[in-house]
């Protein structure tokens, strides 16, 4: 028996047409035709099996998927564009769209995300278009969650939880036209100054219904985001403004600094008093022990003057 003929080269034929046919399958109540899968609106509690692995546009949306397995997406090395819209998505771990490198649009908006790993969007250096808006939970964004999504022209972060973003996180985007920021409870202080600045210089494109995003505190509630670079942020962040609690704790740092000087200014001064005296003391017991003398000399000079005249 040749060895083409074993059972080993059978079971992997077996194994590969297997693959096959379950990579063209399209999952129950799902709808499949010319590479595109629409599972809309049909009660997916998680990912779908059976997606056939030619598949370039997937759309989830309007489901109750809890959890994008990274491994079920990285057979899909052909998907380039993804909605899982209006989903129950708490999380996005690092790696988890490793394998769909020729993504371009990625829709993870109005789900229940509150945490996005620093390397989720790692490999997805193509895409071209994120939207995360509608994630209320969602109160930060590491710094490095952009670092390779140099291609992303396209960013939506309207209605999260974000407070504020480090400029730095968008260093990489170059390519990048407009950034919604509308609906986020913008916290303009002097630590937004950096992004706020960063949108000036950039001119990046703020559409008109995102002129709602607005600053909630501290000290510049109602002022425009993109309007943060303007001169009253830059005033407070060189003079800022005092509490009632700043000039208490003031008052009594400068009570402690005078009350620790004053012991040692009154002893300097007791001293210098008595010194003074003291000295005062001694120049007059010298003019009692030298006067004595110099008033007996001269008597006797006078008497002896007054003896030769007689004489």
């Amino acid at each position: 028996m040749s060895p083409a003929s074993g059972p080993g080269p059978r079971w992997l034929l077996f194994s590969f047409g297997m693959g096959l046919v379950s990579g063209s399958k399209c999952p129950p109540s799902c709808q499949c035709q010319a590479e595109e899968v629409i599972c809309t609106g049909t009660q997916l509690t998680e990912y779908p099996p059976d997606i056939p692995l030619n598949t370039r546009r997937l759309f989830l949306n309007n489901n109750s998927i809890t959890y994008l397995p990274a491994m079920n997406l990285g057979l899909l090395s052909d998907l380039v564009y993804l909605d899982c819209r209006d989903n129950l998505i708490s999380e996005v771990m690092d790696y988890t769209f490793i394998g769909v490198f020729r993504l371009l649009y990625l829709d993870l908006s109005s789900n229940n995300l509150s945490w996005v790993s620093p390397y989720s969007f790692s490999m997805l250096s193509n895409l071209v278009q994120l939207n995360i808006s509608n994630n209320p939970h969602l109160l930060a964004l590491n710094k490095y969650t952009f670092a390779n999504t140099s291609s992303l022209r396209h960013l939506d972060l309207r209605n999260t939880g974000l407070q504020t973003l480090d400029h730095s996180a968008f260093q990489n985007l170059l390519t990048l036209q407009t950034l919604y920021l509308s609906g986020n409870p913008w916290k303009c202080n002097c630590s937004f100054l950096d992004f706020t600045i960063y949108l000036i210089v950039t001119h990046l494109n703020h559409p008109a219904d995102d002129q709602t995003a607005t600053c909630v505190e501290p000290e510049l509630p109602g002022l425009p985001h993109h309007a943060g670079g303007e001169p009253r942020l830059r005033y407070m962040s060189i003079h800022p403004t005092w509490t009632t609690k700043d000039y208490i704790f003031l008052l009594l740092i400068s009570f402690c600094i005078f009350a620790g000087t004053v012991p040692p200014w009154l002893t300097g001064v007791c001293a210098v008093v008595y010194q003074n005296a003291r000295r005062k003391s001694s120049d007059a017991e010298d003019e009692d022990e030298h006067g004595q003398p110099v008033e007996v000399s001269r008597r006797i000079s006078r008497e002896g003057r007054t003896r030769a005249r007689t004489a």
